[in-house]
């Protein structure tokens, strides 16, 4: 099978420290073209990888140069009119969380992958962090019986330490990121506890505000969180964890706790109420922080799912449910009021 040709859209971070290693250290992949708003950061990658093609304009990549499938790493306002373009294409697309700004653009954009028989796929690597599939493991064993309560949370120092743009950034501005440590970080931990709970959030009630950043989007974001079954939880998000990244979640279950550590060592802990207890090491949860760039898996699955022809694990409807999620979080905290994420459409 011929190498699949993969044009990247927004050489920011997620495409220096993710997408673009990942994709040069698979074998099944050939980089084609880079494109980026500031034309020197993409002609900077385009060097760095031997790669001919650098755009300004994804239209003009997309009109002049052979590609099968897209990474979409643009400011998020960007994600739904990209991927949509690269779908009429005929390009496959693997685009970054949030998928989108409203759930009418998610729908576009799954609608075009559609029409156009292309994969869709959503950058949510918390579901393939080896962490986390060993406490869906566990979960879906019944070893800690029905969850009954959560807590999780992913935090950092804030887009501004990670952006290429420093305090500059577009992460801050809310005519281009829409939304900000609760779009960011809490979509990932709002996706991975409906993944690892197997099903969806019913109701949610949140505090997302802007408590120390020079910014007109949140830096934290505080929800709590009703599942179907009746299980409730808290998923904190935040840019402003100065001390150092947090990415942890705990599940208490019937018959006892299951604890999800960001540890070099033992990553996965089982309590169970008989006084047993499990520890495992399975390999680390990726970071922003240096050391911490281990490989994600998302590029690896989406490229898998165009060889295979299959449908990718993190497909466009379920970012769009988590996306819902985040919007239902925005408008409890807008309103103060408790949201049924249902009743966001």
């Amino acid at each position: 099978m011929s190498k699949v040709k993969v044009a990247v859209v927004g050489c920011g971070s997620i495409a220096i420290h993710r997408h673009v290693p990942e994709y040069a250290a698979n074998p099944n992949v050939e980089l084609v073209a880079f494109c980026d708003l500031n034309q020197e950061v993409a002609q900077q990658m385009a060097d760095r990888y031997g790669v001919t093609n650098v755009y300004t304009s994804h239209k003009d990549l997309l009109a002049e140069v052979d590609v099968d499938a897209v990474s979409v790493c643009t400011q998020n306002v960007d994600h739904a009119s990209v991927s949509i373009d690269a779908a009429k294409a005929g390009c496959h697309v693997l685009c970054e969380k949030p998928m989108a700004t409203s759930l009418e653009e998610a729908r576009a954009m799954i609608e075009a992958a559609t029409n156009n028989g292309v994969k869709l796929m959503i950058g949510h690597n918390q579901r393939l962090m080896p962490p986390h599939i060993k406490a869906k493991e566990i979960l879906s064993s019944g070893k800690i019986g029905k969850p009954l309560t959560f807590k999780t949370t992913f935090g950092h120092g804030g887009a501004d330490s990670w952006s290429i743009q420093g305090k500059d950034t577009w992460f801050l501005k809310k005519d281009k990121a829409f939304v900000g440590a609760m779009g960011d970080l809490g979509v990932h931990k709002i996706d991975l506890m409906r993944w690892l709970l197997d099903e969806e959030v019913d109701e949610v009630a949140a505090f997302v505000n802007t408590l120390h950043k020079q910014a007109d989007v949140d830096d934290n974001a505080t929800t709590l969180l009703k599942m179907e079954s009746g299980a409730i939880g808290t998923m904190a998000a935040s840019w402003t964890y100065y001390k150092g990244e947090d990415n942890t979640t705990t599940v208490y279950g019937e018959k006892g706790v299951l604890e999800i550590h960001d540890h070099p060592d033992v990553q996965v802990v089982v309590k169970l109420i008989d006084g047993s207890v499990e520890q495992y090491s399975v390999g680390a949860i990726a970071t922003n922080e240096a050391g911490g760039q281990v490989a994600s898996g998302v590029i690896d699955e989406f490229i898998s799912s165009i060889t295979e022809d299959r449908t990718p694990s993190i497909s466009g409807e379920e970012g769009m449910k988590s996306l819902q999620v985040v919007l239902a979080a925005l408008k409890s905290s807008e309103s103060k009021s408790f949201v049924t994420v249902k009743s966001v459409n």
